[in-house]
């Protein structure tokens, strides 16, 4: 089977949320070396660009699973890549426990996308119900909370009554509904005219094709550029 196609306005959008959250990530890390003053667990503004970016990642993964299954799924490449996700991912929770013991990694994005990659394909034949799922999916996630969902057990499903000790948290809810979300999104491309235009947009110019270029790969620049960027930081720095 011939690979999907891909859309340059997904991938640019993808791309744009990689920056952010390089951008973000090397914000942090400058914090960690004591050059900037940044509480990132309770400044609304940080939180809010965390959240921002999380959600642009996380209605892309709707859009592709749409647009994968509009194609035909391949199910020797979607093994493939759902392997590679949770083996990025069990890495991402081995380098966190090596830096932060207290705080590592045990539920982040990558975890979140590949459980969502499984639970997405019970969803993402439907269109406007993943909408009304979605949106209420992000209402009930947000809003409720129990102490039985504070158990370690159960802490990945989210409804915590607080935030667990951890460099990054993305629990199922409320992120599941916004990867429904997307998944209407995905649809909507096809279903709705205005979706013509961004799936047939493509553009020459260099930045939107360095977008482009890191949202075709974002996995492996999600794996590297944390390494890379807290490497150079500690060369220039440490020394």
């Amino acid at each position: 089977m011939t690979a999907p196609r891909r859309y340059m306005a997904v991938d640019v959008a993808r791309g744009g949320a990689l920056a952010m959250m390089i951008a973000y990530h090397l914000a942090f890390d400058l914090n960690l070396f004591a050059r900037l003053g940044i509480d990132f667990n309770h400044d609304p503004r940080w939180l809010g660009l965390r959240a921002l970016i999380v959600s642009l990642f996380l209605l892309l993964v709707g859009v592709s699973q749409s647009l994968v299954r509009r194609q035909g799924l391949d199910g020797a490449r979607y093994l493939k890549r759902l392997t590679l996700l949770i083996v990025c991912a069990g890495l991402v929770t081995l380098g966190s426990r090596m830096m932060f013991p207290s705080t590592y990694i045990f539920f982040g994005i990558l975890h979140f996308i590949a459980v969502a990659s499984v639970l997405g394909l019970l969803t993402v034949r439907f269109y406007r119900f993943n909408l009304v799922c979605g949106i209420l999916l992000v209402l009930f996630g947000s809003g409720f909370a129990h102490p039985w969902f504070d158990h370690p057990p159960l802490q990945w499903i989210g409804l915590m009554t607080h935030k667990p000790l951890t460099e990054d948290y993305v629990p199922l809810l409320p992120w599941f509904g916004v990867v429904q979300i997307g998944q209407f999104l995905g649809q909507a491309l096809f279903r709705l005219s205005p979706g013509a235009a961004v799936r047939d947009w493509s553009s020459p110019a260099p930045p939107f094709r360095l977008l482009a270029f890191g949202g075709r790969h974002s996995l492996l620049i999600y794996m590297v550029h944390q390494p890379v960027l807290f490497g150079l930081l500690y060369l220039y720095f440490g020394f």
